[in-house]
């Protein structure tokens, strides 16, 4: 029974953290474009974005990606300890690890852009908010499957799903200049 509902803990903080990772990064978005606008519109956006971005950053995505953490920790220690031949698992932790470098970046981000830095462009951000796509697709893979096999085809489906991203926004901002 703890099993079930350590997993469903689990699943809802995922939801809520990769919810926040997709958000964050179109506030990002939002705000640099906003640079763009005069005066006027530039200063009632960018203080309408901060405290979106406050709100969504510190009430929904850190403590959606800490309890994740924390339920995980709890299923890895209760379902798969130790961890000898769980192959597809030290794969899902070293992505959830490399997820955790992009909440810092996207943390990096956020501070930067609280304090009128703009260091990148709305394309960057745009190709930026991709990559969680791409942790959402393999972690899940990986997570579903768990085989050898699963984690080639899961590979294999994230580099397409790249491709077509890739494919997407050069299409979206070649209509954009149009």
């Amino acid at each position: 029974m703890t099993y079930e509902y350590l997993k469903a803990f689990h699943l809802i903080s995922i939801v809520c953290w990769f919810a926040g990772l997709f958000y964050i990064v179109r506030l990002f978005i939002y705000h640099t474009e906003a640079q763009d606008k005069s005066q006027t519109e530039r200063d009632i956006l960018s203080a309408q974005f901060k405290i979106m971005s406050r709100r969504l950053w510190y009430g929904i995505t850190w403590p959606a990606c800490i309890f994740t953490i924390i339920f995980g920790l709890a299923l890895v220690y209760t379902t798969y300890w130790p961890l000898t031949g769980h192959y597809w698992l030290h794969l899902k932790l070293t992505l959830v690890l490399l997820l955790l470098v992009y909440q810092f970046k996207c943390h990096r981000i956020y501070k930067d852009l609280q304090n009128n830095i703009f260091k990148h462009s709305s394309s960057f951000l745009r190709i930026w908010n991709e990559v969680a796509t791409l942790f959402l697709f393999a972690i899940v893979f990986l997570a579903v499957l768990k085989t050898l096999q699963g984690i080639f085809y899961g590979i294999g489906a994230i580099v397409g799903l790249a491709v077509v991203l890739m494919m997407a926004i050069k299409f979206y901002r070649k209509v954009r200049k149009d």
